[in-house]
């Protein structure tokens, strides 16, 4: 059965026109391919935007900041296993060691556009006993002080330096077994204060010897005194020159409970410690 028409049937010459159209399209749509010197230069602009990110990348890094994450509680309860903060590498100046992947363009010791960190300052450095590892303690001695620990008391140039007991929690090590311990704040002399763990005041490193900085070094702690490996371990740290430090830790951009990584996002939400994010570093 033939299906009814509106109208009459179409002539000849509609027929010939509509052929005609056809072609027509198809050689509009060849027009629009790209062509070869097109394609080459897409692929040029790519490679110079990404070329262009990766330069402004690391001279961020290199000269303004650094991301770095904190892998253990040594500086506990100021910062946590998981925390990730942002490093100034301007506030030191540069040396070789605060350079990406210790790139020797800055040679001998000794920095360049140098500032010395101050007491109470929280620095990452390179360990001394093995450059390749990055570490992050709290500047306590300055070149020429004297630091000792007598009974789990720190004393600086003889005079023992106060702490006021403010409460205890109970922690976690690594291991997984809880201990308590107490909370003191601790007033440097130059009025810096900060938060400190003990375990208790007779520990393996609450009683040493008495350390004399040498000149153009410093002595660092761990604010969770009984667990930290930091300048009282001296086959392991020491004493720091200057020309290792990479920079001053400034403020947390991210934090998680330590059961994520920064690039899990489907762990985010039971993971990530919202009240710490973007908190400075003190």
């Amino acid at each position: 059965m033939a299906r009814p028409q509106d109208g009459p049937p179409p002539s000849k010459d509609f027929d010939m026109t509509d052929q005609n159209a056809a072609p027509q399209m198809e050689t509009d749509t060849e027009n629009t391919l790209p062509t070869q010197q097109e394609k080459q230069g897409e692929w040029m602009e790519l490679l110079s935007t990404a070329f262009w990110a990766i330069a402004v990348a690391l001279v961020i890094r290199t000269f303004l900041f650094e991301p770095f994450n904190i892998p253990s509680g040594s500086m506990k309860p100021n910062l946590l296993v998981g925390d990730y903060l942002f490093v100034s590498k301007y506030s030191y100046g540069y040396s070789r060691y605060s350079l990406p992947f210790g790139l020797p363009l800055i040679p001998g010791p000794g920095r360049v556009m140098q500032h010395n960190p101050q007491q109470g300052d929280v620095a990452v450095f390179k360990l001394p006993s093995n450059t390749r590892t990055d570490y992050i303690k709290r500047v306590i001695g300055l070149p020429g002080d004297t630091i000792q620990m007598r009974q789990g008391r720190l004393y600086i140039n003889g005079k023992i330096i106060p702490r006021e007991p403010i409460g205890f929690v109970i922690d976690a090590r690594g291991d997984g077994d809880e201990i308590r311990m107490e909370m003191y704040e601790e007033t440097l002399p130059d009025g810096v204060k900060h938060i400190i763990y003990e375990e208790g005041d007779n520990g393996p490193l609450d009683n040493t010897r008495v350390y004399e900085v040498p000149e153009g070094h410093y002595f660092m702690m761990g604010d969770n005194r009984d667990n930290s490996q930091d300048s009282r371990v001296e086959d392991m740290v020491g004493f720091v020159p200057v020309d290792m430090f990479v920079g001053r830790a400034e403020r947390l951009f991210f934090s998680t409970n330590g059961k994520a990584r920064f690039w899990e996002v489907w762990k985010w939400p039971v993971t990530v410690r919202y009240s710490r994010m973007f908190k400075d570093v003190r």
